[in-house]
């Protein structure tokens, strides 16, 4: 079953199954690697916004972002 990124805990990996939001949005986070299939880790979580590990980066996305990626 689905859930947003967010609900993921540190240290937690899973697969991108579908990224919501509108086109713009999509390709912005398509840009960061954020696409279905990829593998991506919380790294950390501060003040909400989450630290992932995705395609050998870090990456910072706020939680209305990552509420947009699904696992």
């Amino acid at each position: 079953m689905a859930m947003p990124l967010t609900m993921l805990k540190n240290g937690e990996s899973s697969l991108i199954t579908h990224i919501g939001g509108k086109d713009e949005t999509k390709k912005f986070l398509e840009k960061l690697g954020f696409v279905v299939g990829t593998p991506v880790t919380v790294v950390s979580e501060i003040n909400g916004n989450l630290i992932v590990h995705i395609m050998d980066s870090r990456v910072a996305i706020s939680r209305e972002m990552a509420a947009k990626i699904y696992v």
